[in-house]
């Protein structure tokens, strides 16, 4: 079943928490698909009014920040021990070539890797654990969470929200104007094949007149 399929089978208030604990756990460093649940969420909200846009990303928004908070306490408490363990866990997300990816983006950018790390699914997830490791102080990480899991979460509700309505809409007038526009392709194509039928007719009419007539010896 496709997940707004099973999203469109569970009351509104199950839909909001599933996408603040789902992008929560995922901000925390387990590797779950919160973007894919945000989308849909979110272009359901656009089909269905009993979904509050707001409340949503709210809660995607909540989720993002106090996730990504927890991640930055438990990596600085467990430090690369934990990432070692983590890698054993989760090997595909926590290679060590991912690791040393992301810290060498940390290295370079600093708070700028936790913000933009929002858009990066693979950064989305390290960006927690991995700035409580690498002692990155909590101000600065703070910040960039907050700003980061705003714009992410709730940009990324009100663009697809939006997108939803205005597909919604076109959708309903296009309705109307396939309508429209079949039944002037099936009058055009009955002008057309009727208009070649009395071409064909007149030629067929125009080479028997023409043939020679035997004569009697």
């Amino acid at each position: 079943m496709h997940v707004q399929e099973w999203l469109e089978t569970i009351p509104a208030v199950a839909i909001y928490a599933l996408v603040g604990v789902v992008i929560g756990l995922e901000s925390l460093g387990i590797p779950l698909p919160g973007e894919i649940v945000l989308v849909s969420s979110a272009l359901l909200a656009s089909q269905h009014g009993e979904i509050n846009p707001y409340v949503l990303g709210a809660c995607a928004t909540a989720g993002a920040i106090i996730g990504d908070s927890i991640g930055y306490a438990i990596g600085r408490k467990g430090g690369r021990p934990l990432l070692a363990w983590l890698g054993k866990r989760f090997p595909k997300h926590f290679s060590e070539a991912n690791i040393a990816l992301a810290e060498s983006s940390f290295q370079k950018w600093g708070m700028w890797a936790v913000f933009f790390g929002r858009f990066i699914a693979l950064l989305r997830i390290f960006a927690g654990p991995l700035a409580g490791v690498l002692h990155m102080p909590y101000w600065k990480f703070l910040i960039a969470n907050v700003f980061g899991g705003i714009l992410w979460a709730g940009g990324t509700t009100a663009v697809i929200y939006s997108v939803g309505v205005v597909a919604e809409a076109w959708l309903k007038r296009f309705s109307w104007l396939g309508l429209v526009l079949a039944v002037l392709i099936g009058v055009a194509s009955m002008l057309v094949v009727k208009n070649r039928a009395k071409k064909a007719a007149a030629a067929r009419a125009t080479s028997s007149e023409a043939e020679p007539v035997p004569v009697a010896d």
